[in-house]
């Protein structure tokens, strides 16, 4: 993540990753608004391009090849980037209402969410049918479907409902794609059957009648069967109801009509038109509300009514993007006037397409290659970023919304102070922590919301106290699920122990701006934090919050154990076998993401692992008898093995092709892209013996990986680990396994007690 040098004086939030956001935030990219902080509110990572989603049916492109990795874009933009879903607005506070984690408060805003078909209008389709929009949900219920037909046996009926160009050419795609499917399996193509469903008399109605004479002869030669001038009525199980009365048998149905807005739209009274999409003017702000934009398939421009197609939202994008730094700025949005005839490449699935633009048709393989060329170079735009402008001057106070407000932003860049002045107000903060509901327990006698200096806290007769403390920088853009994975990786000393949590103490340091958003990180971060105390029974009983450059986030936590009990670092009995509970990797992955070299989901998938807790992993290693246990964490998997191996008095053996590694992690690692942690640990590697040998070895970098929130690394005795790994995969940790065993001690005081195998 970057960390701007100006403190946030305007939040621009984008709802969706559609085509008109990602040409905002790489106009934003390129030439920055000092003061500007943009969020990107989006329930998926990767976002498809609609103009190669047919290619990719077809089988031409690769699931990389057809999307913009928003991760990467939203890093490279220094926008934060929340994976999450929108459901509502709050107008009045000018809130966002996310699915899964805090309201995320705008300036301005802009919905760009694509539409949905609206498949509830009738009967069945909704249980019945895959809906082709919102398409950055496609990819699923397109593999979920591949896999359906690879077990299908005999005759398989498909049938696409919506004959214009997005359902002509998904049938067309689906049907090329799954006769080489059913040849490559050596099974008959002819049993493949297709069937194309509308209420209009014409297919690709929006188009000329020379286009529409292209794709009827050209389904008719391929035998897709076509069935219009009838609205579908029901769909069942199995079966497909046209209104006129027939009846079809069908496998599978496709729904690519009728689309709509989101409910949730009708209840933010904001202005919309009958299928619930955004009316919106020229400056593509909402009728009704001039901080909220909206563009793409979502909007309807007023003035200027065009089809539902990508072409328009990739055209919109820079308007928007201006548009939106010009109100952050305190200036007036100007019009957007879209072109009246536009140019539709539509492909036929086997490497041949149709151009039509008004009364203009021209078609062949040429026509293909010639839209492969302008999608290729289009996508290269987010995909081959390249290097950033530097930032302008602050922006004129006179953008504030209040006098007041433009006194808070001189004040936030005013010098800063230190000592007890580098504190966060206590009335920023009371706000902020007002709304947390922290557990309570009969043990914490003053906690988080009395007014004295110190917590107290009661030790139950029979207990030891276990006490700990973590603290780190942010190193994610998202103040949420900071705070989660900080808690969590602050819970892990005292799980690892085989402790139950207690209290925590938390210290934070927060990058000084005006107070409205300073108090907003707080909130959200400890909103996260507080989330993950509470599911471990932990109750937060205060902490000290001060400013400072960067967003930074600790606890100090108390956790309670039976003294006979305890899982120790020197508990490692030769004999055992070393069990790790969760992958490795976010060193080389998150090192990567700061380089704009980690693909989207390899980041999510090491969040999710960060944001799991131990907690169970660790009750379920004790009722299996181990003695020794650890978080793997800054040291890395070698160097916490080390650290267990010399108080226990034995040796070990690190298998590293069983050690779990996280998606991703020897990519960025084979490219040389290591945690700065990463020279002191691999000074550990006098712990291995014959060490020059494994050095060339592809996860030889990983085992010095530092980790953040890692899983637990411990030992079980041999012929208890079976069912104990068996039962850690049931409580949710799958990649579990057995990494290596402990042995005996070659030599008294051996300083290479660690062996490698592969």
């Amino acid at each position: 993540m970057r960390t701007p040098d100006q403190p946030v004086l305007r939040d621009i939030v984008l709802v969706g990753g559609g085509h008109s956001h990602v040409g905002v935030l790489k106009r934003f990219a390129m030439n920055p608004v000092p003061g500007v902080r943009l969020t990107l509110i989006c329930r998926d990572t990767h976002t498809p391009y609609s103009g190669m989603l047919p290619g990719y049916v077809a089988g031409h492109y690769s699931y990389d090849d057809v999307h913009i990795d928003l991760s990467k874009l939203a890093e490279y933009a220094g926008a934060r980037f929340y994976r999450d879903e929108a459901v509502g607005l709050d107008r009045d506070r000018k809130r966002v209402i996310c699915r899964n984690r805090p309201d995320v408060p705008y300036d301005l805003l802009s919905i760009n969410i694509g539409s949905s078909p609206r498949v509830k209008d009738v009967e069945g389709a909704s249980e019945h049918s895959v809906p082709v929009k919102p398409i950055n949900g496609f990819n699923a219920r397109w593999l979920a479907l591949l896999s359906r037909m690879e077990n299908h046996e005999g005759p398989l009926t498909i049938s696409v409902v919506g004959a214009g160009a997005g359902g002509v050419e998904l049938t067309l795609a689906m049907q090329f794609r799954l006769q080489n499917e059913f040849r490559q399996r050596g099974k008959d193509p002819d049993q493949l059957h297709f069937h194309l469903f509308d209420a209009a008399d014409e297919i690709l109605p929006t188009h000329n009648p020379k286009v529409r004479g292209v794709f009827r002869r050209k389904l008719s030669e391929r035998g897709v069967k076509m069935h219009l001038g009838s609205p579908v009525q029901q769909v069942k199980q199995g079966v497909l109801v046209t209104e006129n009365g027939q009846s079809f048998e069908t496998d599978e149905v496709l729904w690519v009509t009728r689309a709509g807005g989101p409910e949730w739209l009708k209840e933010t009274g904001l202005a919309l038109d009958d299928g619930l999409f955004l009316r919106v003017r020229d400056t593509l702000q909402t009728e009704t509300d001039d901080a909220i934009f909206a563009a793409g398939d979502i909007a309807n421009v007023i003035n200027h009514p065009r089809e539902k197609a990508g072409v328009f939202a990739v055209r919109q994008g820079p308007p928007l993007a201006d548009n939106l730094k010009r109100m952050a700025l305190g200036k007036a949005p100007k019009d957007f006037n879209p072109q009246k005839k536009w140019l539709a490449l539509i492909s036929t699935g086997d490497k041949y397409a149709v151009a039509s633009r008004g009364d203009t048709q021209f078609d062949g393989a040429w026509v293909w290659r010639w839209k492969d060329w302008i999608d290729r170079r289009f996508m290269a735009k987010f995909n081959d970023l390249p290097p950033m402008e530097d930032a302008a001057a602050l922006p004129d106070t006179g953008a504030a919304q209040s006098a007041e407000e433009a006194s808070q932003a001189i004040s936030a860049v005013a010098m800063r102070c230190g000592g007890c002045g580098a504190k966060v107000g206590s009335t920023v903060l009371s706000r902020a922590l007002g709304e947390l509901k922290p557990i309570e327990r009969d043990d914490i006698i003053i906690g988080l919301h009395a007014p004295d200096d110190a917590a107290v806290l009661r030790v139950p007769p029979g207990k030891a106290v276990v006490h700990t403390v973590d603290f780190f920088r942010a190193f994610i853009d998202d103040p949420y699920v900071f705070g989660r994975i900080a808690a969590n990786h602050s819970l892990g000393d005292v799980f690892a122990m085989g402790a139950e949590a207690q209290s925590a103490t938390a210290v934070a340091t927060v990058p000084y701006g005006i107070e409205s958003k300073v108090e907003d990180v707080v909130y959200q971060m400890m909103s996260g934090a507080v989330e993950v105390l509470n599911e471990a029974g932990c109750a937060l009983v205060g902490g000290h919050t001060g400013e400072g450059k960067e967003l930074a986030l600790g606890f100090a936590v108390n956790g309670l154990i039976d003294p006979e009990e305890v899982m120790s670092k020197g508990g490692l009995r030769a004999g055992d076998v070393l069990i790790l509970t969760k992958p490795i990797g976010t060193g080389t992955l998150f090192a990567a993401h700061a380089r704009l070299a980690a693909k989207g989901r390899w980041i999510d998938s090491a969040l999710a692992s960060m944001v799991q807790s131990n907690r169970l992993a660790a009750e379920c290693l004790r009722r299996y008898g181990s003695k020794a246990c650890t978080d793997v964490t800054g040291f890395g998997l070698l160097g916490h093995l080390v650290e267990m191996t010399r108080p226990s008095g034995v040796d070990a053996e690190l298998d590293l092709s069983s050690i779990p590694m996280l998606p991703g992690a020897e990519e960025t690692a084979a490219a040389g892209i290591l945690s700065s942690l990463q020279p002191a640990n691999v000074r550990l590697r006098r712990g291995i013996r014959d060490q020059a040998k494994w050095v060339n070895h592809p996860r030889y970098p990983l085992i010095f990986d530092p980790q953040t929130a890692g899983g637990l690394l411990a030992s079980i005795p041999a012929d208890k680990a079976e069912a104990c790994i068996h039962e850690l995969k049931a409580l949710g940790y799958p990649h579990t396994t057995v990494i290596g065993r402990v042995t005996e001690q070659d030599m008294e005081g051996a300083i290479e007690p660690i062996t490698l195998i592969d």
